[in-house]
């Protein structure tokens, strides 16, 4: 009778949208707490919050869900075939075009956690109770994924859905239902394969599964404060997140599901950043991550991409660069005078 109530679960959100799904116990995920615990200790979690807040709280999900038994979770690809996206107008080859990581091209996360909310309907109406994490500081998604036997942990620290590679949003239901578990060991799919470890523009991958945050490109572009001038030439014209680790992967680009839809957005014009107000950029990013919700930090990181441009005759990427050279910004103007020195344009830096 468990098996055929579990069984009718994951059925309905394999059918409401989730490419994976999976069940595992609600025991504490005490292998993710140690790796987090040794991350911290060695600071290569440099600043990141997320899960890193608060270790025992993100692996103990009955702290999420008191009297929970069991965790449905389920991925839901996100990867966009690149000659399907219209970017409104706005190319790679555009002046100054800021890229966007695939996770967030569009809000990939709003259908998975609909899919999710299926079974947690069902379990409340069975007289379960039952929460919908996804994208969430309360669980370590890519653990519980792992447990439940959805795949393994790839040498980018990825979690690689078995025969689908890593391009993938998670989710998960916490549940007091008692269910029966699809826990099993996926075997390493990576074996002595090293692309990813390779591919790296910082070296931020230190050995097979572990990563320096500290290094890494998607966490310094989010990360407040001043850019580390070791890392700016490699941040080249990323905007927002990096893809890299996930772009030579073979089992990734093998398996990959394409979730095309036509409202994608691969990239964004940088100079439109640097010249419109604060509520217009916060709406350019929209639901993106940006610490305190401050567009300093969009700024910032556009600024960096112009000096990364190449463009430095071009007249509007001059006048965007003397806006902030001259504005009352400190952390802005040092980053506007990093660009126009890169740019060859130290004329720019003469009041």
């Amino acid at each position: 009778m468990q098996d055929d109530y579990t069984d009718e679960l994951l059925r309905l959100v394999r059918e409401a949208g989730a490419d994976r799904v999976g069940v595992t116990t609600a025991e504490p995920l005490t292998r993710a707490r140690a790796a987090i615990e040794a991350r911290i200790a060695s600071g290569m979690a440099d600043d990141m919050q997320f899960t890193f807040r608060n270790p025992q709280r993100s692996t103990t999900p009955t702290m999420a869900v008191p009297g929970a038994r069991s965790i449905i979770v389920a991925a839901r690809s996100y990867f966009v075939n690149d000659q399907a996206v219209s970017n409104g107008g706005i190319t790679n080859d555009s002046v100054v075009a800021g890229t966007v990581a695939r996770y967030a091209w569009r809000d990939h996360y709003a259908p998975l956690r609909d899919a999710l909310r299926v079974a947690a309907k069902r379990l409340h109406q069975d007289g379960h109770r039952a929460t919908v994490f996804a994208d969430d500081n309360s669980i370590v998604d890519r653990e519980v994924a792992y447990r439940a036997g959805l795949g393994w942990f790839g040498k980018n620290a990825n979690l690689l859905v078995e025969g689908l590679g890593s391009w993938f949003v998670l989710g998960c239901v916490v549940t007091t239902a008692e269910l029966q578990h699809t826990e099993r060991v996926v075997a390493d799919g990576c074996g002595a394969c090293t692309r990813c470890i390779d591919a790296c523009p910082t070296g931020a991958i230190v050995e097979p599964g572990v990563v320096d945050a500290r290094k890494c490109l998607a966490w310094l572009i989010q990360k407040p404060g001043v850019v580390d001038l070791r890392y700016r030439d490699a941040l080249g014209t990323r905007l927002y997140g990096c893809d890299e680790c996930q772009e030579v992967c073979p089992p990734s680009r093998r398996g990959a599901i394409d979730r095309s839809a036509g409202d994608e957005r691969s990239v964004v014009d940088a100079l439109e950043l640097l010249t419109a107000p604060d509520d217009e950029v916060m709406s350019i990013v929209g639901r993106w991550y940006v610490a305190d919700r401050n567009p300093r930090w969009v700024r910032r990181n556009a600024l960096v991409i112009l000096g990364n441009s190449g463009a430095g005759e071009d007249d509007e990427v001059a006048l965007a660069l003397v806006r902030h050279l001259h504005g009352d910004d400190d952390l802005l103007r040092e980053h506007a005078q990093w660009a126009a020195v890169k740019l060859g344009r130290r004329d720019l830096l003469i009041n």
